[in-house]
């Protein structure tokens, strides 16, 4: 083949993959003990797990990033050696990372002449879009390959990420949280245009999930994995959800969600947003929120797409952001989000990425725990010396009551897991009386206990009566905690609905900015 041809993609059959025995061992530690699974080809194999439970370790031993400590990798019923990932790609084997590896300046087509391994010194750009045209109406995806990288929408972004795994010859895919940047309907299409590809015979796709209707959905079998072992696998149609987390975390009872109690017609309004304008981070738009209420014992759910000022938004309500404009009111005054005005009206925050944003990360478990209370006595008044050995004692209480893993209460808060920091934060915030709690994110990338006891505690503290403001990128979890629901585009409060009997489409629709 010529230096610059593209293969030809029809006659690439899809690539089936198998592990024998796989074992991978760190020093003492076993990531990876003895998994076999079959990837059958043209299948749509889903890979479930909670954090640790060996997925990426698996996942980079197939890919050539690992070599495996034992066991065999089968691709088409050989057994073969993957030293490298140029290895893997030599027998079509191909990776779809959970963040972008494009270049944003460049355009789509420019982003795949420049991918294939070897390129000529000076391209010939007719012959290679004149190429790039043939290749893509064998794809099922549509993409303006000519418009910048930069300004494609999350899921266009997505699908070129795909396409240039295929156009580099990759017959098996492993998608790593293919959904996480894309709304419903983008996240709908896109894993629909994968799986008419597997089922047409040309591809075959692994696939990382933490969704489980996206598993049921669109996969044909899936493997769960825990603690590095296999705790099983089957059809799809044949494992219900309820067995498929039982699967992943075994026999742990799961704190309950408390049920979503009515809210009470006479409920006050806590929060108050009025006609609130400010620059958003690139300082070329604006955002813009022209009224939002919430009120005791309610959970307000903002939606929307990462990008679209919900950031900001968190921000102008934590103070670290000013406002050209508006008002904001706690319990019917105005509130600046001083520390003074904070502990008055019994106002807590929980930001996006706790260890950055929420904690300062080399000081100890129990010195974070403890950074509300501190410089404060019982009766309200001022701390003049430190109380270590108080602070010590009200810290493991709450690591007992929070179920916050640590090795001690002594160690930096950065030793521990993001679901251990997530539930530190959580005891920290929401200790004694809790009137507003702002949260952002709260169970992104964590596992699936770890959420089901964030989202428990954040919902009893919303039937305990207290304003929950809940920004958050997953539609599942707006849907599962939320009373009323926004949807925030492009800087604006574009749509309200009640979460009971939401139509997700709708919702996805001004997600995308339609409306």
């Amino acid at each position: 083949m010529i230096i610059g041809e593209i293969p030809p993609q029809k006659d690439i059959p899809a690539v089936g993959v198998e592990t024998v025995d796989m074992t991978m061992r760190f020093g003492a530690f076993t990531a990876l003990d003895h998994v076999s699974i079959k990837v059958e080809p043209g299948s749509f194999h889903a890979l479930l797990g909670e954090n640790g439970a060996g997925k990426s370790t698996l996942v980079k031993c197939i890919m050539g990033f690992y070599r495996p400590t034992s066991g065999q990798l089968m691709v088409d019923d050989r057994e073969i050696a993957v030293a490298s990932p140029r290895d893997a790609a030599a027998y079509g084997l191909g990776m779809v990372y959970q963040q972008f590896t494009l270049v944003p300046s460049l355009t789509g087509a420019e982003n795949l002449v420049i991918s294939r391994a070897r390129v000529p010194a000076v391209i010939n750009w007719t012959k290679e879009r004149r190429d790039l045209a043939v290749f893509m109406e064998t794809m099922p995806f549509r993409i303006p390959l000519e418009r910048p990288v930069r300004e494609l929408a999350a899921g266009e972004k997505q699908k070129l990420e795909i396409v240039k795994q295929l156009y580099l010859g990759r017959r098996f895919l492993v998608l790593d949280e293919p959904t996480s940047v894309l709304t419903p309907a983008e996240a709908d299409e896109m894993l629909g245009l994968v799986r008419g590809m597997t089922e047409r015979g040309e591809l075959t796709v692994l696939m990382i999930s933490h969704k489980f209707h996206e598993v049921t959905k669109f996969a044909d079998a899936v493997t769960v994995l825990r603690r590095g072992r296999m705790a099983g696998s089957g059809r799809v149609d044949e494992i219900t959800t309820a067995e498929l987390a039982k699967m992943m975390i075994g026999d742990v009872k799961l704190a309950e969600l408390d049920a979503r109690l009515p809210v009470p017609a006479e409920s006050k309004s806590v929060l108050t947003i009025a006609a609130i304008k400010a620059p958003d981070r690139s300082g070329l738009k604006m955002i813009d929120i022209e009224s939002l209420q919430v009120r005791a014992g309610e959970i307000v759910g903002i939606a929307g797409i990462s990008g679209n000022g919900q950031k900001e938004f968190s921000e102008i309500l934590a103070g670290q952001r000013p406002a050209d404009s508006g008002t904001v009111s706690v319990k019917g005054t105005p509130y600046g989000a001083t520390r003074s005005e904070t502990r008055a009206n019994n106002v807590r925050f929980i930001p996006e990425e706790p260890l950055a944003n929420a904690c300062a990360p080399k000081m100890t478990v129990s010195e974070n725990l403890a950074f509300r209370t501190f410089d404060v006595k019982p009766d309200g008044s001022d701390m003049i010396w430190l109380d270590i050995k108080a602070m010590r004692r009200k810290a493991s209480a709450l690591i007992a009551d929070f179920k916050v893993k640590t090795a001690s209460s002594a160690s930096p808060i950065a030793a521990l897991s993001g679901g251990n920091v997530q539930r530190a934060v959580l005891a920290r915030e929401l200790t004694g009386e809790v009137d507003l709690l702002i949260v952002s994110n709260p169970c992104f990338g964590l596992d699936f206990s770890a959420v089901a006891e964030i989202r428990a505690r954040i919902m009893k503290a919303r039937n305990a009566g207290t304003a929950v403001l809940l920004l958050s990128e997953d539609l599942d979890e707006l849907l599962e905690m939320s009373d009323r629901i926004f949807v925030m585009s492009e800087g604006k409060l574009v749509y309200e609905t009640p979460a009971i009997g939401a139509d997700i489409s709708v919702i996805g629709a001004h997600m995308a900015g339609h409306h």
